[in-house]
């Protein structure tokens, strides 16, 4: 265990400006907190949170992050507090020992509760400051080395099952491959002992038998490069036990059937004598077909860098060379911790804000589809959240969101009759964006049902379908009592009366399934009172004058003849407007408004001057119309529509609130006056609250 002073004095020697009376001052905290508590080794507990604060310094990390590490188990295992970390140690410490300890509360749950990639996606969301996951991973790696000390073979197989599961990826995802080598290679003991015995045993062997063979193939492998003028460093070793084990598993072979268990990285200088080395060495030895990588020009989604190759050395015996710079060597091995370092090393206050971009930008480079799966980058989870119910389910949804989607995504009838939420215990709004590590109680109401506002708020498509679902039954509703209303006045006017059979004999005219469908088309104006009025009785509109017909002729001029054109659907142009057309290559021209706000986004297309010809009659108008919410507001509405001879053609409620109801409305028209008067007729109306023209 490192002394107090020992761990001191790494620090300053990679950080002379750090705080050695604060980190003396952590170790004595960690120490007197921890007291008499032991390990299963029967070391004292303090000994586990100063190791894991060698590790962080052996990475040159920065004082806060050894100081959380010294810290990192104060606040779950003793009596201190977060309050009382922040008013010794800051509150920038206080964040990331709580950042830790939420980190390890997710282990606790059970194993039921919880998917180990779930889990994994959890640990990375919740490491918004990655210097806490750099301190989980270190805490994982000293708990696996001391392991052996834990005598319940069922308990060392579920920590080793869980680090094989969940932080060795983890430390894979981060770049962090010394860390998962030997988190692997320890738990593939535990896990597996006999195919652990048997693999570490014949890898002895061929060290016994085959002597200083890795030397010897490095050296020539040196002197090739040597004689072609390329100065570099080799490191040969046997390939890891664990990916000796995955490989044999993968390929169904034994182990004299693996050819390629030496492996052999070659660090040069800079980027331009990787390229030289690899060609002189396919020059002097055959390379294996398809075993080539360029993970230089094309670096893996963590930020990995190498030029990877397999060569025939001699017989059946294959090698794997790595090449690589020696500061692509060091970024390899501890990933994000060797980015956070170095950016550290300036003393930037922007560093990990700038290392984030870097490795954003990584991230945002690759077009391998294949490879953003197999090395799934740190920020893939960043736009994702993970809240729990109070028995502690986990449930991951998108970030943004509210104790409204989470409701839906815990149940649909939960969303539907939720009137409340407390988070964390407390109440909030149903409009709270959830965070990281929330537990969220939904309250429920009987009679309660999803309001149109929602949709506002919400971001998981299960809640917005949900609630569109819900209201368009409502409006159905509503539209239907509108059709029963012309409907009445229709059976009113008619010389006979209208039965059931009646009825029945309509629907079947009308190709309708049933009265309640009929009713909907009336309301929404899709079914006209002389269609209903002849089928009820045939030969009942035969005396009533044909309604006036429009005839609608739309020219434009300023087109080229035959060119095809359409107005368009954002603004709707009717004639009157001024306009213009927009012509994409290979299609036709859209006629837009020339206020229309669209049009700053067609930059890039052929703007045409466009007016109307002068016979230019009949287009849709669009209008925006707010109702007071009482009894007969829709009709009225209606009523001025027929009024002013102007055909419904789309009617749909596009928000709910309160006293006020709101419409769409596409409307046939004539021309921008006839527009103009309908629109005028309608704010007088004492059933409009607002009208105006979209």
């Amino acid at each position: 265990m490192l002394r107090q002073y020992e761990l001191v004095e790494r620090v300053k020697e990679y950080d002379p400006d750090a705080d050695e009376a604060l980190l003396n001052r952590a170790y004595v905290y960690t120490v007197q907190k921890h007291g008499s508590q032991k390990r299963a080794s029967g070391d004292p507990y303090f000994s586990h949170p100063v190791e894991v604060a060698g590790l962080m310094t052996d990475l040159k990390l920065d004082q806060e992050t050894i100081i959380t590490a010294l810290l990192h188990d104060t606040v779950e295992d003793t009596l201190a507090t977060i309050e009382d970390i922040e008013k010794n140690f800051g509150p920038d410490v206080a964040r990331l020992v709580d950042g830790v300890t939420k980190l390890s509360k997710i282990e606790q749950m059970p194993e039921n509760e919880r998917a180990a990639e779930n889990l994994r996606k959890f640990l990375l969301a919740m490491s918004e400051d990655l210097r806490v996951l750099l301190v989980k991973l270190a805490d994982r790696l000293h708990n696996m080395r001391t392991l052996h000390f834990i005598r319940k073979p069922e308990k060392r197989r579920r920590i080793a099952r869980e680090t094989m599961d969940i932080y060795a990826p983890l430390a894979q995802r981060v770049g962090m491959y010394e860390y998962m080598r030997e988190m692997q290679l320890l738990a593939f003991e535990q896990l597996e002992p006999e195919g652990y015995a048997t693999i570490t045993g014949r890898l002895e062997q061929i060290r016994s038998q085959a002597g200083g063979q890795v030397d010897d193939i490095a050296l020539k492998i040196k002197q090739a490069l040597a004689e072609g003028d390329v100065s570099v460093e080799i490191k040969g070793r046997e390939k890891h036990p664990y990916s000796i084990w995955k490989k044999m598993a993968e390929r169904h072979v034994n182990f004299e059937q693996i050819t390629d268990i030496m492996a052999f990285r070659v660090l040069t200088d800079n980027i331009e004598d990787c390229y030289r080395a690899l060609g002189i060495l396919h020059t002097n030895w055959q390379m294996v077909p398809g075993r080539f990588k360029d993970y230089i020009s094309t670096p893996k989604a963590n930020g990995y860098r190498s030029l990877h190759t397999s060569l025939i050395y001699s017989g059946s015996m294959r090698v794997e060379v790595q090449i690589r710079t020696r500061e692509m060597h060091r970024l390899n091995e501890f990933g994000l911790a060797a980015h956070w370092a170095y950016k550290q090393g300036g003393k930037s206050p922007d560093g990990q804000v700038g290392w984030l971009r870097d490795l954003i930008e990584i991230i945002d480079s690759s077009q391998d589809a294949e490879e953003m799966l197999e090395h799934t980058k740190m920020a893939i989870y960043q736009d994702r959240i993970f809240a729990f119910t109070p028995k502690g389910a986990l449930f991951q949804l998108p970030k943004g969101a509210t104790p409204v989607d989470f409701a839906f995504a815990v149940h649909t009838d939960i969303g539907a009759h939720a009137v409340g939420a407390k988070i964390n215990a407390r109440h909030m709004p149903l409009r709270t964006p959830l965070q990281n590590g929330d537990v969220v109680e939904i309250i429920k109401g009987a009679n309660a049902e999803p309001q149109l506002s929602w949709l506002g708020f919400v971001v998981t498509g299960k809640a917005r379908a949900a609630i569109r679902r819900s209201v368009r039954l409502k409006e159905r509703s509503e539209v239907s009592a509108i059709g029963k209303m012309l409907f009445d006045d229709i059976c009113e006017r008619l010389p006979t009366k209208i039965g059931k059979k009646a009825i029945a004999a309509a629907l079947e005219r009308l190709e309708l399934e049933d009265q309640d469908e009929m009713m909907f088309e009336m309301g929404a104006a899709k079914l006209s009172d002389r269609a209903v009025m002849e089928a009820l009785v045939p030969g009942s509109t035969a005396d009533l004058p044909e309604p006036p017909r429009q005839e609608k002729t739309i020219s434009i001029k300023g087109l080229t003849p035959g060119m095809g054109y359409q107005l368009a659907n954002c603004c709707h142009p009717v004639p009157g407007d001024r306009i213009v057309g927009l012509r994409h290559l290979g299609q036709g021209v859209e006629v837009h408004a020339i206020d229309c706000l669209e049009l700053a986004n067609d930059a890039d297309a052929d703007w045409l001057d466009l007016s109307w010809g002068e016979q230019s009659q009949g287009a849709v108008g669009r209008l925006k119309v707010v109702l007071y919410n009482r009894p007969g507001t829709l009709a009225e509405m209606a009523g001025i529509f027929a009024n002013n001879n102007a055909n419904v053609l789309n009617l749909g409620m596009s928000d709910r609130d309160g006293p006020f109801h709101t419409y769409d409305v596409d409307l046939e028209v004539q021309d921008l006056a006839h527009l103009t008067r309908i629109i005028s007729a309608i704010r007088a109306s004492d059933a409009v609250a607002e009208a105006e023209r979209i």
